[in-house]
């Protein structure tokens, strides 16, 4: 019998494989994160992307130097500091972004429509309590 937290990591790990199906940019997973932390970051340092992450700086800054590549983001030198660098999303980065958001947000709306008010309340409780999970 599998426990609780067994479940809701099932769970959660058959929903994202879903929501990922929804993706048809030849951006990888990480990459789409890590340009959405970046979106709502705003211009910053990849050691606050890495951080907020949970992941590594040098991690980070690989995934930024191909995002940079492929022009999705901008490196400019800081301001203040000439060794670091602040990342910014481009107008390309947050159009894929915005189009690879909305693809997974109307699949699952059409999903949610399918289930009563009560299940949507409950999914909405649970949403809550998933991104604390998640932050702690």
């Amino acid at each position: 019998m599998p426990t609780d937290s067994q479940r809701l990591a099932l769970a959660v790990a058959r929903l994202n494989r879903r929501l990922r199906q929804e993706r048809h940019s030849d951006l990888t997973p990480t990459q789409l994160s890590v340009l959405g932390t970046l979106a709502t970051l705003g211009p910053t340092s990849p050691s606050a992307v890495a951080s907020r992450e949970r992941v590594s700086a040098p991690s980070v800054t690989r995934t930024i130097n191909c995002l940079a590549e492929e022009g999705y983001v901008i490196r400019e030198p800081h301001p203040d500091d000439g060794r670091q660098v602040v990342v910014t999303v481009s107008d390309r980065g947050r159009n894929v972004l915005g189009e690879e958001r909305q693809r997974r947000d109307a699949w699952l709306h059409q999903r949610l429509k399918q289930l009563g008010a009560r299940e949507r309340g409950l999914l909405r409780e649970a949403a809550s309590l998933m991104e604390d999970l998640a932050e702690s």
